[in-house]
C-alpha cells in the first residue's frame, strides 16, 4: 500500500510538469494577455514555462507584451508562434522571421506575422511589402 501511494505521488508530479505545447481551441480559448477569444490561426502564439504552464495568445504582439510585462521573470521553455503560411501550425518563435506589413492585419493591430524562415518571410514581404525582423528585433520593435 505504501509503495502504491509513493508511485501515485511520483506519477502525479511527472504528469503535472509536462513541458509541451497545449492544443489551442480556436473560437473557445481566450488570450492570456488581452482576454480576446483566439480565432486567428495565422497569428496565434503560446508560451510554455519550464514548469509546464502554457499561456495562449491571440496575437504575437500579445505574447511579446506578456513577456515584457507580467512574465519577464518567468523561466520559459517554449516560445511558439503560428506560421503565417501554415495556419494553426506552431513553430519555434525564436527561429522565426517576422514581417510587419500594413497589408496583413493581426488581431491586435500590430500587423505582425511570423514565417518559418527568412526565405518565406522575404517572399511574404515581396507579396505584401513591409519590414522584416528577427525574434530579438521584434521584441525591441514592440517595446512599450
Amino acid at each position: 500500500m505504501k509503495t502504491f501511494i509513493i508511485l501515485s505521488i511520483i506519477s502525479t508530479l511527472l504528469v503535472s510538469c509536462n513541458v509541451s505545447p497545449q492544443q489551442i481551441a480556436y473560437g473557445t480559448d481566450a488570450c492570456h494577455y488581452c482576454n480576446m477569444t483566439i480565432v486567428d490561426r495565422q497569428h496565434a502564439s503560446q508560451l510554455v514555462t519550464t514548469k509546464g504552464k502554457a499561456y495562449k495568445y491571440d496575437a504575437i504582439e500579445c505574447m511579446v507584451h506578456s513577456l515584457q510585462d507580467e512574465l519577464k521573470d518567468t523561466e520559459i521553455a517554449l516560445y511558439l508562434t503560428a506560421d503565417f503560411n501554415q495556419p494553426g501550425q506552431l513553430m519555434d518563435a525564436t527561429m522565426a522571421t517576422y514581417l510587419v506589413s500594413t497589408q496583413i492585419s493581426s488581431p491586435m493591430g500590430a500587423n505582425l506575422s511570423a514565417f518559418e524562415n527568412e526565405t518565406a518571410a522575404q517572399n511574404g514581404k515581396e507579396k505584401f511589402t513591409g519590414e522584416l525582423f528577427s525574434w530579438e528585433e521584434i521584441q525591441d520593435h514592440l517595446k512599450k
